[in-house]
């Protein structure tokens, strides 16, 4: 039975927790995903002049592949001390962090003006948006899943999953707006920093929402658990670090195998798409952009019905459709892009993000019920985290790379297809976790971490 410290909280509690975690995701990504875009758009031209048109974007996307490698970083600091402090102290950091790196590039000199500290510059704030980011994921679904029930967990917690595509919709929707509105001249001289510094007003507006929200029920039991065995056998916990690798260093492998496919896949289909579809097949930016805005909407609204679906069918099978349909799918989407119509990209991205909406709603409860409560933000940011220096911090990269030596798609499609088989083979190694009571998690592991009985205490028993 639930203690009263984490029975689950009232519906409208639980929707003001859900918007409280959706909105602070939606501002992490939306500063995230608009740096991508702007590296695949002009960061190019303005950062590393003088180069070749496709080499320009390869040093633009590896600026943008070096907020991933901060991110495990990220993962680590933010995981600790959200495991002893709590969950929303840390989102509260992470909020003002990724807030405060993004404005600045909104304020940042070109190459033009300052030279090459311009790039320099431009490096350092993206490992910041980086490490912001690293610690920003686990905090948000943890904080849904561990407000609501087993019963309904996979619904819940894919909604700060909604955060990703959303920020992608408002960061290529605002500047949809402004290569309409502005022409390519005044886009590329200042019209490209107004989204930089609309992450001011954002932050403000998230941190309102946020700062309204109460802890998790289960970590403040689980907290308080801890100071009982501490006062009472002199048991000091261990780093969550070291307990994860400990307990459950095969869910983090599981973890980090599961989002090879769903972050590869995105990635390619995001970002690398604006630079496919405008060099490769000669669309225009705007075409390019619309599309993904229009399935970016598309994957915003069937996010929580995979979600709904992994608390049905469970999670692993949602998993497996989403890896298998997006590998399936790599050879007929390339092969629509090709044809040079809008019908044709938009029916390739939206269907693409369809096929990855199946892995990416039920990653977080499915990642939160590996782990136990006072290691759950460390092994869920880990596995998460680590993984995206293999999958998408290079994806856009390689990509591009691909692309310039082949001046084909084939091997892009067989580099996706192979990180679908990858996961596949993951998922197929992990344990079904849905209605997984997330206390019961907690008893395991404090049974695993309990002090060693002592030799009266075995002749009593």
């Amino acid at each position: 039975m639930s203690s009263p410290a984490t029975a689950p909280p009232a519906p409208s509690s639980l929707k003001r927790i859900v918007a409280a975690s959706l909105i602070g995701t939606t501002i992490e990504w939306y500063d995230f995903f608009l740096y991508g875009s702007a590296a695949a758009l002009v960061f190019n031209k303005l950062f590393f002049p003088g180069s070749d048109p496709l080499v320009g974007t390869l040093l633009s996307f590896l600026t943008y592949a070096v907020g991933f490698a901060a991110r495990p970083l990220g993962a680590l600091v933010f995981g600790h001390y959200g495991d002893r402090l709590g969950r929303k102290k840390l989102l509260v950091l992470s909020l003002l962090m990724m807030g405060g790196a993004t404005f600045a590039i909104g304020l940042l000199p070109t190459h033009a003006t300052i030279g090459t500290a311009a790039p320099v510059l431009l490096t350092v704030l993206r490992l910041v948006q980086g490490f912001a980011l690293g610690g920003e994921w686990g905090g948000a679904v943890l904080l849904v899943s561990e407000h609501g029930d087993a019963k309904r967990r996979g619904f819940w917690a894919s909604w700060p999953q909604t955060g990703a595509p959303a920020g992608q919709l408002l960061a290529t929707g605002v500047l949809s707006a402004l290569t309409a509105l502005l022409s390519d001249a005044a886009f590329t001289s200042w019209g490209w920093r107004i989204p930089f510094l609309l992450s001011g007003v954002l932050v403000i507006v998230g941190l309102w929402i946020r700062l309204s929200v109460d802890e998790s029920p289960v970590f403040k039991a689980a907290l308080a658990q801890a100071e009982q065995r501490r006062a009472t056998a002199g048991q000091a916990e261990k780093m969550p670090l070291v307990s994860v690798l400990r307990h459950h260093w095969r869910d983090v492998l599981v973890a980090m195998g599961a989002r090879m496919a769903e972050n590869i896949s995105y990635y390619v289909i995001t970002a690398f798409i604006l630079v496919y579809a405008t060099t490769a097949v000669e669309m225009s930016k705007q075409t390019a952009l619309n599309a993904v805005l229009i399935g970016s909407a598309v994957h915003f609204a069937v996010i929580p019905l995979w979600g709904a679906l992994s608390d049905r069918w469970g999670r692993r099978p949602v998993y497996l459709i989403g890896a298998v349909g997006v590998g399936a799918w790599m050879f007929p989407f390339f092969a629509l892009i090709d044809r040079g119509s809008f019908g044709s990209l938009l029916l390739a991205v939206t269907v693409g993000l369809v096929l990855h909406g199946a892995m990416y709603a039920p990653q977080a409860a499915f990642f939160s019920e590996m782990f136990a409560t006072r290691m759950r933000y460390s092994g869920a940011s880990i596995g998460a985290q680590f993984s995206s220096v293999a999958a998408g911090a290079p994806a856009p990269l390689i990509a591009t790379a691909l692309l310039a030596d082949h001046g084909s798609s084939t091997p892009i499609a067989l580099y996706v297809i192979a990180a679908a088989l990858l996961t596949v083979l993951a998922i197929g190694c992990a344990k079904e976790t849905s209605r997984r009571d997330l206390n019961d998690v907690e008893a395991d592991s404090a049974a695993d971490t309990a002090p060693a009985p002592t030799a009266d205490a075995a002749r009593t028993a």
